[in-house]
């Protein structure tokens, strides 16, 4: 049975109203500042207005708990609360738990940062030019993202499959989105591999290994890594998605792990960020390598390290690393020269963790800010200039020669391209419905989130290559008995 199906036998055992800071290990916490509370709760006030997922919330400074709390709903279906224990899935916050491990077994000489990652993975194509593992922990390794990979197949929440059908799917792939160590793009196939070679040279999967190495160490006796989508866990909180004035569940079949799949606490996440200051597990050595930016191949110093992204707010340099994958989304954003950080977990897809971390750190170091900038110094944007610039090319009289069936060896998928009758270049796969593709300039055709361009043999429509955010370069090939 599924985690939803049992979750309301164990009751919870706190209120969401109740401070969390007794909790796991923060007994010695002391009584939180009520002043504090408050204006945090106001933060969140839009999540307890009426029954509604939510999020939970801990600020942790000098290593010490000062507020831990739960906002909204775990579940709607038994109106458990949220508090500082329940539990979540944090998606891509989950990365730099994976560049942890990998970064140990480069310091105790199982691995090293710089070798071709088909060393340990030969069954990967051959494509011209090494691919190291410090390229996938940078995200400049190329490598096409394979959630997007399974979407351009036609896959969605509701499907199943398993980590070496995404082995295979990338096998197949016959480019790179670019050269390694040329451009930086976030790619979820660089830390599911490097999932993959973790177990290679350990013998042990990921979840074994942080367990051993990083979770119990640091007493974070919530977290591990879910790699088996069927495992029930009862203070699960549920994933919800909005559905009109209402809300649906928002789940995932996958059983992948590495660029996500970390299951954790508030509480459990203010361990490891202490770990950052006082480092129990991988000293200095290890923090020094999780903060590491990336270098490109001419020198570009990148703000992406190892699974943590540097940035600043109001004048403070901060590390952070957001997630959201189904009906979860995830913040933890680190304040180093104030040692304060806010640890934000949300069950509902339309919450905004990062805006949440971001108002409380503004309560928390408001006397270490500099003043909100003025937002109305200027009316343009770069959006509205590029929006107004005129498309180059000529618009096609008729969209018909486009249309037929074209075929990517690489997704092993068709895609269909049909002229309505009202002259309009629709595209359909897998459960995708039909969608109207809009023209952009000569042989160049668009829908909010694929753009598609098209090439000619001899003046007739040959095929196309598919842009997709995290994907470049993708080629459909026409079909022979579409060609007129």
């Amino acid at each position: 049975m599924r985690v939803f199906e049992l979750q309301h036998l164990l009751p919870r055992r706190i209120d969401a109203a109740i401070l969390g800071v007794a909790l796991l290990g923060w007994a010695c916490a002391p009584a939180p500042d009520r002043r504090l509370e408050h204006d945090i709760d106001a933060v969140f006030a839009e999540l307890t207005a009426r029954p509604s997922p939510g999020c939970s919330v801990a600020v942790v400074r000098a290593g010490e708990v000062v507020l831990a709390k739960g906002y909204g709903l775990a579940n709607l279906e038994y109106a458990e609360p949220l508090a500082a224990d329940s539990l979540f899935r944090i998606a891509s916050t989950s990365k730099q738990f994976t560049a942890a491990v990998v970064l140990i077994l480069v310091q105790e000489g199982a691995l090293d940062l710089d070798s071709d990652i088909r060393e340990y993975l030969p069954e990967l194509s051959d494509l011209g030019t090494p691919v190291t593992l410090r390229h996938l922990i940078h995200h400049t390794s190329g490598y096409r993202d394979y959630l997007t990979l399974q979407d351009l197949r036609g896959a969605d929440d509701r499907d199943w499959y398993t980590d070496r059908d995404v082995m295979e799917l990338l096998a197949r792939q016959r480019q790179l989105n670019f050269a390694p160590g040329t451009d930086h793009l976030y790619s979820n196939s660089g830390y599911f591999l490097l999932s993959q070679v973790v177990k290679l040279v350990t013998g042990k999967t990921l979840r074994e290994v942080a367990a051993e190495r990083i979770f119990g160490p640091l007493g974070m006796t919530s977290s591990h890594f879910h790699d088996d989508a069927n495992e029930v866990d009862l203070r699960l909180a549920y994933g919800y998605a909005p559905d009109g004035d209402t809300f649906r569940r928002s789940e995932t079949q996958l059983d992948m792990i590495g660029d996500g799949g970390v299951y954790t606490t508030v509480l459990d996440l203010a361990k490891w960020d202490t770990n950052f200051y006082q480092p129990e597990v991988g000293g200095q050595q290890l923090i020094d390598a999780l903060l590491e930016r990336g270098v490109l191949n001419n020198g570009t110093v990148l703000g992406y390290a190892a699974g943590l992204s540097h940035g600043e707010h109001r004048g403070l340099a901060y590390v952070a690393h957001s997630g959201g994958f189904v009906g979860y989304r995830a913040q933890l954003i680190r304040f180093p020269s104030e040692q304060t950080s806010v640890v934000c977990l949300c069950n509902v897809a339309s919450a905004d963790p990062t805006r949440f971390t971001l108002a409380v750190a503004d309560i928390v170091l408001a006397d270490r800010l500099t003043p909100v900038p003025d937002s109305t110094a200027d009316d343009a944007s770069p959006q509205a200039e590029a929006q107004a610039a005129a498309a180059s090319g000529i618009a096609p009289a008729s969209v018909a020669e486009y249309a037929g069936r074209y075929r990517s060896p690489e997704l092993e998928v068709d895609y269909t391209l049909t002229a309505d009758a009202e002259g309009q270049l629709r595209l359909a796969f897998g459960r995708r419905e039909a969608e109207a593709l809009a023209w952009q300039s000569t042989d160049r055709f668009a829908t909010d989130d694929l753009t598609l361009r098209f090439d000619r043999r001899n003046g007739v429509i040959a095929g196309f290559e598919l842009d997709a955010g995290r994907v470049r370069n993708l080629r459909f090939e026409r079909e022979r008995s579409s060609t007129r």
